[in-house]
């Protein structure tokens, strides 16, 4: 981005860096991975939890979210609660990744060296925007100018970006090598030897041809009393199964909302008051001034918007209208507008221009930049070379190595310095003049305009909707004589019934959670939800445009999931091994498929193309199980024993076994590959499982 469109300081590069370079730490991590009487500092302990013994400062986790929380505005990402969540739980795991990999860094005697950083900065492989910034005419990277403007920066101590740089963007690149290290490390450690690539080629060019009776599990009714599940079943089935259903600590609630949205009304009142102003505005010569007075939502946008760029509702009606005219009311969203014509242009699209920028920023008089502007101006026109001058003296170090040249879009009118926006739009291609702006002064030259068409410059008085004083009071008073007369369980339900709410729900609300799904931004309520106990029903709580009453009605502790509430998940896979007892005992001993077909009243099917890498047998589905079986070369002189699958029991005989062609796979190939593989995949692996060993103790939502 151009001098003259954000900070004009030599080391804006630096903004740039950090952020990408924090990003890519997520990055890197994904890749691994891929009350009454709350203080918030209660007790005099900042501690917001530990990992492994050690504390995480809640000081340093709020720095932490908001310096992630500044970079992802500057990048132009959205920051609602939803993302403001995400980059807490990132923050978060961070925090804990760095903790057990500093660990294991020290045990391995894993470090950056000064000496090594110094190569990160200004050797042959520097940091990639690094490279961007510093590199010369000739495509080589210029890592003298890159220190001198390192070395400037840290001379600045009470410049943010010198703190930025020493306290953000340096640890960033050394955690980002030593993370790079321990996944080589890590992933130098996998070997696959030659005879086992050799198998697998060969097993995965394999085919089978079989006869098969499938005895599916709904042959049997759910309601049979032989495969009822009971709750000691599920009970022995989660011990089993302990680490598939571990669980987070969570709580469900029922609630019910009372809505303060504007009413049609409030809609009318705005509607009713803009329609009131209307002559003001039509005659108003400073419409500017006139949108501040009145409390516009809109600012004036003092620039010209083209024809195809005007998405506004009524737009073909707007740039109808002659100048000084004013359309409206009408509802645009959740606003009332009223819209004024200032002026109209022909303008094009997009310019392509070049200048020379002498920057009075860095303390150089107004006049001696003037007195050196005008010499350069009075060099070109001698005939000296653009490019070569504005190289040797454009302080625009965006262009300065590109002939001081730039393509504008008409989006970028805005964040262009206003007298250069105006310059090369409205001016004419072949135009050469000295413009001053907040940065200095520009000689400029306009070297070609394109795709021009109507634009119009339009003020716009635009109120919110909101809901009055009346509405609000109904639907608080409302809430509130709900809560009232609903202070336990029972009551809750009758209160609904009798008042014939619709009850919704919301489940899995954790401690740490700044959202209810369904509801929105809700922090004060997720926190009464993890301080309430079953059956407590809340007082009315405001979110966005209502009024929240709600009701626990589920507690998860943190460990082994509930038989209640994992029952859904198992009780099918339970009941189908259940169903399969009494398949397979139906069957009895087997003496051929034909056997097996006439006592199960099934039909002995066959399949010719059963491949030992793939998962799914043709016209039967997901079954490897039987996809081994038919490999079992028992199988080839006899029918199989039952096999419970997972739609049905089955019961199979190998007709025969035959191979494909593997296409010409080469197994030292094959061999390399599997390593690669697994090599890219161990960093993910290896701080999974550190993760998971770690101890944690999460007290977050303590400070929430």
């Amino acid at each position: 981005m151009s001098i003259i469109q954000t900070i004009r300081d030599k080391a804006a590069w630096l903004v740039f860096i950090v952020i990408a370079l924090s990003l890519l730490g997520f990055l890197l991590m994904d890749a691994f991975v891929g009350g009454s009487g709350r203080g918030m500092f209660g007790g005099n302990s900042t501690t917001i939890g530990t990992v492994n013994g050690k504390d995480v400062d809640y000081v340093a986790f709020q720095k932490r979210i908001s310096q992630v929380e500044t970079q992802y505005q500057q990048s132009g990402y959205p920051l609602n609660e939803m993302m403001r969540q995400n980059i807490q739980e990132q923050v978060w795991n961070q925090m804990i990744e760095e903790n057990v990999l500093s660990t294991e860094y020290k045990k391995l005697g894993l470090k950056v060296t000064p000496k090594e950083l110094d190569d990160m900065l200004f050797g042959a492989n520097p940091p990639q925007d690094l490279r961007q910034q510093f590199t010369n005419e000739q495509g080589i990277y210029d890592a003298n100018a890159a220190k001198a403007a390192i070395a400037n920066l840290r001379s600045q101590k009470d410049n943010p970006m010198a703190e930025n740089f020493s306290n953000q963007y340096l640890p960033a690149l050394v955690d980002a090598r030593l993370r790079e290290k321990y996944a080589s490390l890590i992933g130098n450690t996998y070997y696959v030897p030659k005879w086992m690539s050799e198998k697998m080629i060969a097993d995965n060019s394999q085919m089978a041809a079989i006869s098969y009776v499938s005895i599916p599990y709904t042959t049997i009714s759910d309601s049979t009393a032989e495969v009822k599940v009971s709750d000691s079943d599920i009970s022995a089935y989660l011990n089993d199964h302990k680490e598939e259903f571990k669980q987070e600590a969570s709580r469900s609630i029922s609630y019910v909302s009372f809505s303060a949205a504007p009413t049609t009304a409030d809609s009318a009142a705005v509607f009713t008051t803009l329609a009131n102003l209307r002559g003001e505005f039509e005659t108003a010569t400073d419409p500017a001034a006139f949108l501040v007075r009145n409390n516009s939502e809109i600012p004036v946008y003092d620039g010209y918007v083209l024809r195809s760029k005007m998405q506004v509702p009524n737009a073909d009606t707007i740039r109808s209208l002659s100048e000084g005219s004013v359309y409206g009311p009408y509802i645009d969203g959740g606003n009332v507008v009223l819209a004024k014509m200032i002026a109209k242009r022909n303008m094009p699209d997009s310019v392509k221009v070049r200048h020379i920028l002498v920057s009075t920023q860095a303390g150089l008089s107004d006049s001696i930049a003037k007195v050196k502007i005008d010499s350069i101006q009075g060099a070109i026109r001698a005939g000296a070379s653009f490019a070569a001058l504005a190289a040797q003296l454009s302080d625009d170090q965006g262009s300065r190595d590109k002939g001081g040249e730039y393509d504008f879009g008409s989006q970028q009118f805005g964040t262009l310095a206003r007298e250069f926006a105006e310059a090369i739009f409205y001016g004419n291609t072949g135009d050469k003049k000295v413009v001053k702006t907040e940065f200095g002064y520009h000689y400029i030259e306009i070297l070609n305009q394109k795709n021009f068409e109507p634009a119009y410059k339009v003020a716009y008085l635009s109120r919110s909707i909101l809901p009055s004083v009346e509405t609000e009071n109904t639907a608080s008073g409302a809430a509130n004589q709900f809560a009232g007369e609903s202070r336990t369980a029972k009551a809750f339900e009758e209160s609904v019934t009798k008042s014939k709410l619709t009850k919704m729900s919301a489940t899995d609300i954790k401690p740490n959670d700044m959202m209810v799904a369904g509801l929105g931004s809700s922090r004060q309520l997720v926190r009464w939800v993890n301080e309430a106990g079953v059956g407590e029903v809340s007082e009315p709580f405001n979110i966005d445009d209502k009024y929240v009453v709600a009701m626990v009605t589920e507690i998860n502790e943190e460990g082994l999931m509930s038989v209640a509430k994992a029952r859904p998940q198992v009780e099918f896979i339970l009941r189908n091994k259940k169903k399969a007892d009494v398949i397979t005992k139906k069957i009895g001993s087997v003496s051929s498929l034909e056997a097996v077909a006439t006592s199960t009243q099934q039909m002995v099917m066959r399949s010719d193309s059963v491949r030992f890498a793939s998962p799914f047998i043709p016209n039967v589905g997901q079954e490897p199980k039987v996809i081994g079986a038919a490999f079992n070369k028992a199988n080839q002189a006899k029918a199989s024993a039952p096999i419970s699958g997972n739609a049905a029991v089955y019961v199979i005989k190998t007709e025969n076994i035959s191979a494909v062609s593997d296409g010409g796979l080469n197994a030292d190939e094959q061999r390399k590959a599997m390593m690669q593989q697994m090599g890219q995949a161990s960093g993910f692996r290896a701080v999974e499982a550190l993760r998971k060993s770690a101890k944690v103790k999460d007290q977050r939502s303590k400070f929430l």
